[in-house]
């Protein structure tokens, strides 16, 4: 990934979030996608791992109807050779990391990371 696509790709990721707008978030998701994240696990129970488009689509909703002031802060964003690192504060002041791991222009990979000695993550973000 090139320095120009990652920061074309996080303005969008940030703006679309800001917006609410689930539908230009998930354009950039291959329909067989894997997310994982704590936060999933708590909204949701069972391994935190989401499955497939739809599914992360099904997770991101609930996550904005319980979150419905969410909102982020990107603080920086780095660049590898098949992913991208997006490192971001949200509407709690908490720090999160995202990670995405790219096969194309699609993601076919995320993770959510937190600070480990985050108490409540779930309340944090919906990533």
């Amino acid at each position: 990934m090139d320095p120009v696509s990652a920061r074309k790709f996080v303005d969008g990721w940030v703006a679309a979030w800001n917006a609410h707008d689930l539908d230009a978030l998930l354009v950039h998701f291959a329909d067989d996608v894997t997310f994982r994240s704590p936060v999933a696990a708590q909204l949701l129970g069972g391994d935190g791992i989401i499955r497939g488009k739809e599914a992360l689509g099904a997770y991101w909703s609930e996550g904005l109807r319980r979150i419905p002031d969410l909102r982020f802060e990107v603080l920086g964003a780095y660049v590898g050779v098949d992913c991208l690192v997006i490192n971001y504060r949200n509407q709690k002041g908490g720090v999160v990391n995202e990670v995405l791991i790219f096969d194309g222009p699609l993601v076919t990979e995320g993770y959510g990371a937190y600070l480990g000695d985050d108490e409540n993550p779930a309340g944090a973000t919906a990533g």
